[in-house]
């Protein structure tokens, strides 16, 4: 009896130290995965592109770029991260925000070269550590606080704001700019792979395509986990975004407002932020600094987009 006793103790004791060990490797996994970089600083320069404009868009622009940290007493955002053109403080000149709402487990901070990219090209961008930021309430929040206690707010061009969001956050993103007293303040969104409104719905993210009132860009990978080829996405799971969502959500808009909807060809959906990147840049050169060039990717029967062998699914009204 007692060497069973024994036996069982030492299993027992096995069970715990395995226990043990499992949980400081996840706990060792999620701070890496909330920390560690995951960008090098010339990121763009690996990206395959398939259009002259891509490939111009997907790199710098001509501005060199400053940023500020803002710890912030929302325990979800942590901080606000805010990029700028360097020489804001030296003129009088406003410049158009694009608010960025991250996926899932990705806090600006652990990809902070996207951020000073996109600024190169003439915008503020701001972020936050938010690694759930879904709901669009830390995205609405970092905005009230950039419009008006941020030291850059008297050199944001309020009528050119947009949003960008990916994966969870492009549910966060739709919902920024739907549900919130400051949405009515953008003018466009873009969003990389948007948790589809099912997804979306039974994580607590849900959002009401109807309710958009901005020109809207949005995009989907062709590969299963994006698109599991589900017979009704409506009835069952069919991915993070599958080309039915984007179908319905894009015929929800009215013509009024400049839509495009499109896929990236072979891509996965942890590929999204990177593949748009340079199509991103277009559009918000196009909607909020009014870049005829930039335009050129998304206007008329001859438009970059639709050349592209690198996308399909393409619909667009303009």
């Amino acid at each position: 009896m007692k060497k069973v006793l024994m036996i069982l103790g030492i299993l027992l004791g096995i069970i715990v130290l395995l226990a043990a060990a499992f949980l400081i490797y996840n706990a060792v996994k999620t701070h890496k995965t909330l920390n560690d970089p995951r960008l090098p600083d010339d990121y763009y320069a690996l990206i395959q592109t398939g259009g002259a404009l891509e490939a111009k868009y997907v790199g710098r622009g001509s501005y060199d770029v400053e940023s500020i940290v803002v710890p912030s007493d929302h325990k979800s955002i942590k901080n606000i991260r805010i990029f700028y053109p360097a020489e804001l403080k030296g003129t009088e000149r406003k410049y158009p925000l694009v608010m960025v709402v991250n996926g899932s487990q990705s806090p600006a901070k652990t990809y902070l070269p996207y951020f000073e990219r996109l600024a190169s090209w003439g915008f503020i961008v701001v972020g936050t550590d938010d690694p759930q930021p879904g709901t669009g309430e830390t995205a609405s929040e970092a905005l009230d606080y950039v419009l008006n206690e941020s030291e850059i707010r008297d050199h944001i061009d309020t009528a050119n704001m947009g949003a960008a969001g990916y994966s969870q956050g492009g549910a966060g993103a739709i919902n920024a700019v739907t549900k919130f007293e400051n949405s009515r303040l953008y003018k466009t969104l873009f969003t990389g792979s948007a948790a589809y409104p099912l997804l979306a719905k039974s994580m607590g993210w849900e959002y009401d395509v109807a309710d958009i009132a901005v020109s809207y860009f949005m995009t989907a990978a062709t590969g299963a986990s994006d698109d599991t080829g589900a017979a009704d996405a409506n009835a069952e799971f069919g991915g993070v975004c599958p080309l039915q969502a984007l179908e319905e959500i894009y015929n929800t808009l009215p013509d009024s407002l400049a839509k495009v909807r499109a896929r990236c060809v072979g891509a996965e959906h942890e590929e999204m932020q990177l593949r748009t990147d340079g199509y991103m840049t277009a559009w918000m050169l196009w909607q909020l600094q009014g870049d005829e060039e930039a335009a050129k990717v998304f206007v008329g029967d001859d438009a970059e987009l639709l050349t592209n062998a690198g996308w399909q699914d393409i619909e667009k009204n303009q």
